[in-house]
């Protein structure tokens, strides 16, 4: 198992043990991992969040942590601290959490804003400071977060710069009938199953093998054409006060190459852009105030725009040209 293609089936087959459905959403976390990103994940209580994020990291073989967090979090539950050994006499540093491969961040909206913005260097520069000591994390680094919409009370609403540092956002909706039966039926023969089934599939050195793949994905002119179009026509919109990032330029480029990669290609096509738009962008779209009041959704906003945007014709050449021999 060496190709990006090769492990997300992998990946994708272990998982599906357990997940039912939401193969866009294991597709959206394996191309986070291979390109360094992270991903918040939102749903109504009941929907798997957890479990999907649980279940990815299971398969990977990695470090992981789950981080459970709450009002009373404080930045040091969740980083570390230096602690004081009475017996040496010295200061001895204990690490939080975050330091694993991969860290869930479960219901990360109950911290405070404060306990929310330790994340962000983490996020950022896959390190932490503590007491004016900077600490690389683990490599590779990921943080799967999730959140609920619904609840108004005991929440703290994530602020822009900590969103637009998600990579990809994905809404996890209720199951369809047939996938919900599924489940029942699942939980009725073996209630345990999800705890059990599920056993690491992917080694380190395979992970950066598929990592490198990625990186070398090649994207024509007219592909990152598009991408600062779409780009440009979140800004331009009426209905939003403040449009995507060049955070978010980047993140269309990084993670259209790391979908075509796990598609079995060497280029990106314009399709990649456009089937990652709404995970990309949702989430780092404020809408006017008018946009509000007529109940315009940053759903319907992106639709208009995508329809709007004509992507790059099929006379266009997407593949890398060949070396020249010389």
């Amino acid at each position: 198992m060496s190709s990006p293609a090769t492990l997300y089936e992998t990946i994708r087959t272990e998982a599906g043990k357990v997940v039912l459905g939401n193969e866009d959403i294991l597709e959206g976390l394996t191309i986070s991992l291979l390109t360094g990103g992270h991903v918040l994940l939102e749903g109504v209580p009941g929907v798997a969040k957890t479990t999907i994020a649980n279940t990815f990291t299971t398969t990977l073989g990695l470090t992981y942590s789950r981080i459970q967090m709450t009002p009373d979090m404080v930045p040091a539950d969740i980083m570390g601290t230096n602690v004081y050994r009475q017996n040496t006499g010295e200061f001895e540093l204990k690490q939080g959490p975050v330091f694993a491969n991969l860290a869930v961040a479960d219901e990360i909206n109950r911290a405070t804003p404060k306990t929310q913005s330790a994340l962000l260097e983490a996020m950022e520069e896959g390190s932490v400071t503590i007491d004016d000591e900077t600490l690389a994390l683990p490599s590779p680094f990921m943080l799967v977060a999730t959140q609920n919409p619904i609840e108004m009370e005991g929440v703290f609403e994530l602020p822009e710069a900590q969103r637009d540092r998600f990579q990809l956002k994905y809404v996890i909706d209720l199951p369809d009938r047939d996938d919900e039966r599924e489940l029942l039926d699942r939980f009725d023969s073996d209630p345990a199953f999800a705890s059990e089934v599920v056993e690491p599939v992917v080694d380190p050195e395979t992970l950066t093998a598929a990592q490198k793949a990625v990186a070398d994905v090649h994207v024509a002119d007219p592909v990152k054409e598009y991408i600062l179009d779409l780009v440009a026509a979140t800004r331009e919109s009426p209905d939003v006060r403040h449009g995507a990032s060049p955070r978010a330029a980047l993140g269309f480029i990084s993670t259209a190459k790391g979908r075509a990669a796990i598609h079995g290609r060497e280029y990106v096509i314009p399709d990649d852009v456009k089937t990652l738009g709404h995970p990309v962008l949702h989430h780092r779209l404020i809408r006017t105030t008018d946009a509000e009041l007529s109940e315009t959704s940053v759903t319907e906003i992106l639709d208009t725009l995508f329809e709007q945007v004509d992507p790059p014709g099929s006379d266009v050449e997407f593949m890398a040209a060949p070396p020249r021999a010389d």
